[in-house]
């Protein structure tokens, strides 16, 4: 035992006394009193011999650590040699967790003043983030000692924050810890939006700031007729002003930008009933949703007041047979359709309680009962917050004369004219999108996908307007490379996507399209069959101007087999 106490304090005094010594430097004085200055060699083997020497001193202290862990000396010994590595670097996961079992083994020998052995380690996490001022691991333990501490002061967490917040206000571990803290010592949100406005007005670069600010505006000022709207109408009026002076003052940050991006909507979409059809001649259902959710074993209620044998949402199947949650399912079965179908609905009933209901009609060309819901591509704001949006985007485009290749002034211009009048704007959105891609080339891929998606979501709009659920769906010579809003066009018979810029990887989401007998994929530039295989149901397919999968005999002649027609 003495032998292994006089190691460790050897271990421990060796290497603490390099780490805590002066850093070298890479000059001395000779005997004579000049100035001798290091040959780069010699500097770089001096270097490498103290980098030797450190390698050293901690392997072997880590291996005094991991002696006591297999022999379980949860002890003080081992509580000050993860103190002295942990005081050189903070990230090592590990030592924590070592610190954490001596805590607890402290804890559960009801040892004297439990409370003052938090309170040290509380401040030992503040020394290391004195070192790394964003180490994951330090203010995690940070959270695990105020959890498991028999009191804790969280204001002081709070006020330690602002202290934080002032050295580095863009710090985000500590913003994130500051969520925390304030929530546990119940800062009111008036106070947290006050201080985020402190820290935006000295430093509009703040996006840690920005998005918190987006989290407390719900909370403060919600709206008060759409509970899918973050904010009142008055509240998103002063906050487009103020992100403007802030996008403004300096163009080429992104942090203002993002936030302009959140207050004019641009979410993942709630929960609804995207399109529905039953046809009894070709023996299908299918039914799709905004996002994929577990129909068949999930707690969903199904009510589709046409056909009794829909209702059993555990016969339903998920449109891929890998997934259990699903934007698309399908039912097959021989379906006995009740009359008056004039006034049917599906009705989804949540876990939770939440309703959608979609109205159906039946398609005046078949024997199908359809419904799709046209789904909302944005906010739809009132006339004062549109007069705000138009005089952003006059002031975008007189930007643009001064600095016409700023990427975030461009994104940032169609964006608005995308939330003031997407039909009106349609061309001249696509065209700034098709200038960013020459202008940020590194991200033209997402240009392009973006491109798509607005493209899609012109022609899906013209499609639903026209109310002919089961015709085909023309997404013809728009340059798409990226393929959106499938489930709501999953009731169509065909699907017309040539001339677009597609690739085999893209085709994946048409496995929903479940109705569709006619695929146009010409004039693309797909190269395999592999995607194309699991679209089972499609029985016309054309391919022309595919010239490398053309060109493949052996794919040519095993898709021959798939479809009863293919036009080549």
């Amino acid at each position: 035992m003495v032998d292994r106490l006089a190691r460790a304090q050897t271990i421990e005094t060796n290497f603490f006394s390099f780490t805590s010594s002066k850093p070298n430097v890479s000059a001395e004085r000779s005997n004579h009193g000049r100035l001798k200055v290091r040959t780069s060699a010699e500097e770089a083997a001096r270097k490498k011999l103290e980098q030797q020497q450190k390698v050293k001193l901690f392997r072997a202290a880590m291996g005094r650590i991991m002696e006591k862990k297999l022999a379980e000396e949860y002890d003080a010994e081992l509580m000050e040699l993860t103190a002295k590595l942990l005081g050189s670097n903070p990230d090592i996961a590990t030592l924590w967790n070592l610190r954490r079992m001596c805590i607890l083994r402290l804890k559960e020998s009801n040892a004297d003043d439990i409370q003052s052995v938090f309170d040290k380690d509380l401040g030992f996490t503040e020394m290391c983030l004195m070192v790394n001022p964003k180490s994951y691991c330090a203010w995690h333990h940070r959270c695990w000692i105020l959890e498991n501490a028999p009191t804790a002061d969280w204001q002081k967490e709070v006020d330690l924050c602002t202290k934080y917040l002032k050295l580095d206000e863009r710090n985000f571990h500590c913003w994130d810890y500051r969520r925390y803290v304030v929530e546990k010592a119940e800062v009111t949100p008036e106070k947290e939006f006050a201080f985020c406005t402190e820290k935006i007005e000295k430093n509009f670069s703040n996006y840690s700031s920005w998005h918190y600010r987006s989290k407390l505006l719900p909370v403060l000022y919600p709206h008060e007729s759409d509970p899918n709207r973050p904010i009142n109408e008055e509240k998103l009026k002063e906050e487009l002003e103020l992100v403007l002076t802030a996008a403004f003052t300096d163009p080429n940050d992104s942090s203002a930008w993002f936030y302009q991006r959140w207050l004019l909507g641009y979410s993942q979409p709630e929960l609804h009933v995207a399109a529905f059809r039953i046809d009894a001649k070709q023996r299908l259902a299918v039914i799709s949703f905004s996002k994929p959710i577990n129909l068949a074993s999930g707690g969903y209620q199904l009510t589709v007041a046409c056909c009794g044998n829909c209702n059993d949402v555990s016969n339903w199947k998920p449109a891929s047979e890998r997934n259990t949650f699903d934007t698309t399912w399908f039912l097959k079965d021989d379906f006995v359709v009740i009359d008056g179908v004039e006034s049917s609905t599906v009705l989804l009933l949540e876990p939770n309680g939440g309703s959608f209901t979609l109205p159906l009609l039946r398609s005046p060309l078949d024997h199908s009962i359809v419904g799709v819901t046209k789904p909302k591509f944005g906010y739809e704001f009132g006339s004062a917050i549109v007069d705000v949006l138009g005089a952003q985007l006059a002031s975008c485009q007189e930007l643009l004369t001064y600095e016409p290749d700023s990427k975030w002034t461009l994104l940032t211009a169609a964006l608005l004219m995308k939330a003031i009048n997407p039909r009106e704007h349609y061309t001249t959105i696509r065209q700034y999108l098709t200038k960013l891609e020459s202008v940020d080339e590194l991200r033209k891929g997402y240009y392009r996908d973006l491109a798509s998606k607005w493209a899609i979501e012109h022609r899906l709009e013209q499609w639903i307007d026209a109310g002919n659920f089961t015709a085909p769906i023309d997404l013809s010579d728009m340059q798409l490379t990226a393929l959106s809003y499938v489930q709501y066009f999953v009731t169509a018979d065909g699907v017309n996507l040539s001339m677009n810029r597609l690739i085999d990887r893209n085709l994946g989401v048409l496995r929903d399209a479940l109705f569709c007998r006619t695929l146009n994929l010409a004039s693309n530039d797909l190269e395999s069959v592999t995607a194309l295989k699991e679209l089972s149901f499609v029985q016309e397919l054309l391919l022309e101007g595919n010239g490398k999968l053309v060109a493949n005999e052996a794919m040519v002649e095993e898709l021959k087999t798939k479809v009863k027609s293919l036009v080549l």
